[in-house]
């Protein structure tokens, strides 16, 4: 969607916040040559999230995973998104043998906070189990720095691969967005070059976190900003892009249609702070996971989950916008009432008003599981 249709589309339809943003949305030109299918995001379950939770599937006080939970969560998970009896057709609903599957990882806060190896290990075991041969797994993130810490390899069947774009490949010069913010000299984000030169289908499994820029980091900022370069520059001042710009990388092909499954992890978490662990009182454990393939529906449950944890320790909201809560711009890594930014979680529901899911928790289909 441009800019012009936006603008129309929003003063007609919406919320104020949505509507007064929408007059400083910069003009994207996105470029490139692949094509949309039918079954891009939101998928084949428009609005539907499997929410799966267990006491049992870490320990807070050791934090140590419970691999045999996790298996358990991850297959009824599962079968309650795709209504398959077996996980074996649950999985087969996506992935099959032909498939060189990416699995889109959050390491921005290794080793502290990231997707838990453990629940990356058991969806590599499960592609393997439809037929996904172990040397088409790509576990992939950006910064090698941040990945080497946390021992994945140690998780995945032997063959699979775990890559980053600076040190494998890099990006594709020839797909890309290209937006000046604030008249930074380099305008363009291109795509990691993995995704649009080698992988079929993509699994995306961010980590439950706060972020100071976007307001949570969920499904969409990860899989966007996780799978293009030259990102952070939409958040470099008190006012950010992020409300615009994650929603319209997540858009870009050949990235929307490969992504066809999101599985939100939760074995831990972070309240304040994100994307990184400033301090160790910041994780908490939400013990749960979002099974998905509306990266909308996810987040938007994932906004009421960081919501309740920061109302319980007396924190402000991730919609606070206050001058007073930006003066304290210097504390933020320690004060959970100071931000660095105008946090922007309306990128949600903007992604939703440019069909990537379902926004209004009137509309999702929540199927709840307690293991």
């Amino acid at each position: 969607m441009d800019r012009r249709k936006f603008l129309s589309f929003a003063a007609a339809a919406t919320p104020a916040h949505l509507v007064a943003a929408a007059g400083r949305i910069p003009a994207y030109r996105v470029v490139t040559s692949h094509k949309p299918v039918s079954s891009s995001v939101p998928g084949p379950f428009p609005g539907r999230v499997a929410s799966v939770r267990s006491e049992r599937c870490i320990d807070a006080e050791t934090d140590k995973v419970d691999r045999d939970k996790v298996t358990e969560m991850v297959a009824a998970g599962m079968k309650a998104l795709t209504g398959e009896q077996n996980t074996r057709a649950a999985w087969s609903r996506f992935f099959d043998s032909s498939d060189v599957v990416g699995i889109k990882i959050n390491a921005s806060g290794a080793p502290n906070i990231c997707s838990a190896p453990e629940v990356v290990g058991e969806v590599a075991a499960n592609l393997v189990a439809v037929g996904v041969r172990p040397d088409n797994i790509w576990v992939y993130e950006r910064n090698k720095i941040q990945v080497d810490t946390v021992p994945y390899a140690a998780h995945l069947p032997a063959g699979a691969h775990v890559v980053t774009a600076d040190a494998w490949l890099g990006y594709d010069p020839f797909t890309y967005v290209d937006v000046s913010f604030f008249g930074e000299d380099d305008t363009r984000s291109n795509i990691v070059r993995l995704v649009s030169d080698k992988l079929t289908k993509i699994v995306n499994i961010p980590n439950m976190k706060d972020h100071g820029a976007s307001g949570v980091t969920g499904c969409l900022k990860n899989i966007a900003y996780g799978s293009f370069g030259n990102v952070a520059r939409s958040h470099q001042y008190t006012d950010t892009h992020t409300l615009s710009f994650i929603a319209t990388l997540a858009a870009v092909e050949p990235l929307r249609s490969r992504t066809v499954l999101h599985i939100n992890d939760g074995l831990r978490g972070i309240w304040h702070g994100g994307p990184f662990m400033h301090q160790k009182r910041f994780r908490f454990y939400p013990k749960q996971m979002l099974f998905s393939t509306d990266p909308v529906a996810s987040d938007r449950l994932l906004i009421d989950i960081i919501e309740a944890k920061r109302a319980a320790e007396k924190a402000i909201s991730v919609w606070d916008r206050s001058e007073e809560s930006l003066g304290r711009k210097s504390e933020f890594a320690s004060n959970p009432n100071a931000n660095s930014f105008k946090r922007e979680p309306g990128h949600i529901e903007y992604a939703g008003k440019l069909g990537l899911g379902v926004y209004d928790k009137a509309k999702i289909d929540l199927r709840e599981i307690v293991l």
